[in-house]
């Protein structure tokens, strides 16, 4: 295992009085949220609730019409994060290793290719690796996708469904592999699988309402990643699934 190399994040990211208009309605309005430094936060919620927006705000991608996201040391996030979207984003001319080391490659530094092929046999596609894009199936896709944001070794990390394609073993044994080379990074993590979260998460909270608020947190006994079989991971799941089933009827 190539161990990580970026320093652990000794600030948090603070999303302040923030809104964001779709039109004439507001999605976001006047939220304050704060990513605690070095803990992976877990969010949850129906689907259209602004779950990805948020994920987008904090990653510079989708700008307020008022509030701020900023870091509590004082300096900008931009250079300082990793991200992986619902989709895979591999381009498709490139093979499998060159989509991993893209990153270094275009900041025009040299890409090590000894870790990306550690990753690649870490997440089951070292076969695959002199393959394009097109030859392979949606879930090795989106292994691919995860491989190139541990790849990137930031202290920021935010991921929005990173293993929604992947069949339940699969799933299983991803989370492993990102809660171990994540560990002491800032994750922000969104998804829609309740014991994903509980196994995830230093702390979960749910989005719901328009306007979106973020209510709640929960904070799972232990260190990531939990046993799948623990008694008492598996008793929450019931009262988180409860509790977004409560959301889902408020919304309807």
């Amino acid at each position: 295992m190539h161990p990580a190399s970026a320093p652990q994040p000794d600030f948090d990211v603070a999303v302040r009085h923030a809104s964001l208009r779709y039109g004439r309605a507001f999605l976001i309005q006047d939220l304050d949220f704060v990513l605690p430094g070095g803990h992976c936060t877990c969010l949850l919620g129906p689907s259209g609730v602004g779950k990805s927006s948020l994920l987008r705000v904090i990653a510079g991608l989708e700008p307020l019409d008022r509030g701020e996201v900023a870091c509590t040391d004082g300096r900008p996030l931009a250079g300082r994060l990793a991200w992986m979207s619902q989709r895979d984003d591999l381009l498709p001319w490139l093979q499998v290793i060159d989509n991993v080391t893209l990153g270094a490659r275009l900041r025009g530094e040299r890409a090590d290719r000894a870790k990306a092929l550690d990753l690649l046999e870490r997440a089951g596609l070292l076969a695959q690796r002199d393959q394009l894009p097109a030859t392979l199936s949606g879930g090795q896709r989106q292994r691919a996708a995860l491989a190139r944001t541990l790849m990137e070794d930031r202290p920021v990390v935010l991921m929005d469904e990173p293993f929604s394609a992947l069949d339940a073993i699969t799933r299983a044994r991803l989370q492993v592999l990102a809660a171990t080379l994540l560990a002491g990074r800032t994750v922000f993590l969104v998804t829609h699988d309740p014991l994903e979260a509980l196994r995830l998460g230093h702390r979960i909270q749910v989005m719901t309402g328009h306007p979106a608020r973020i209510e709640g947190t929960i904070e799972p006994a232990g260190p990531p990643p939990r046993d799948l079989h623990d008694p008492a991971l598996l008793a929450r799941q019931g009262d988180l699934l409860a509790q977004l089933a409560d959301v889902r009827d408020d919304a309807a």
